[in-house]
């Protein structure tokens, strides 16, 4: 299965480090947004999205990038996020991404270190996450998608 993870990280490579456990389970390569031109990603049978969250939304690179994605040939796709707090909102990031013709298999999220104000003023929330369970769930999120691609999920 030829896959790709596009990943947002940019505080505390929170993100990178869950994206990076996805893709040695799916034997993936993991780049930022606007490393392949989005018309490119149709080359690929699976293709991760990912951030952390800001403000309760998806950093603004990966939704800029998800936008300038033309429509093409259904490819499937996940999403996944690390936040400070609980429950990150995939919806918008998702319809976005099936508007552009993707079939969403699933989504992951894990806690993160978020120095956000006012968590800044504490030194930050969730200073241990991504933990080494939250990185097994990671891949054992990973390991589910490539069953399911093999039509054994």
């Amino acid at each position: 299965m030829n896959t790709v993870i596009v990943c947002a990280s940019v505080s505390h490579g929170n993100t990178r480090r869950v994206a990076e456990a996805i893709g040695r389970e799916l034997s993936a390569r993991v780049i930022e947004p606007g490393q392949l031109d989005p018309a490119e990603l149709a080359d690929y049978d699976l293709v991760g999205f990912g951030s952390g969250i800001f403000t309760g939304r998806f950093h603004p690179r990966l939704r800029a990038y998800v936008r300038a994605i033309p429509a093409g040939r259904p490819t499937r796709a996940f999403a996944f996020a690390t936040s400070g707090l609980p429950g990150p909102r995939f919806r918008p990031l998702t319809r976005a991404l099936e508007a552009r013709g993707f079939q969403l298999c699933g989504t992951f999220s894990c806690r993160g270190l978020d120095t956000w104000l006012p968590f800044r003023l504490v030194g930050g929330i969730n200073r241990a996450h991504p933990d080494t369970d939250d990185l097994a769930a990671a891949r054992a999120f990973a390991a589910g998608l490539r069953d399911q691609a093999a039509g054994r999920g």
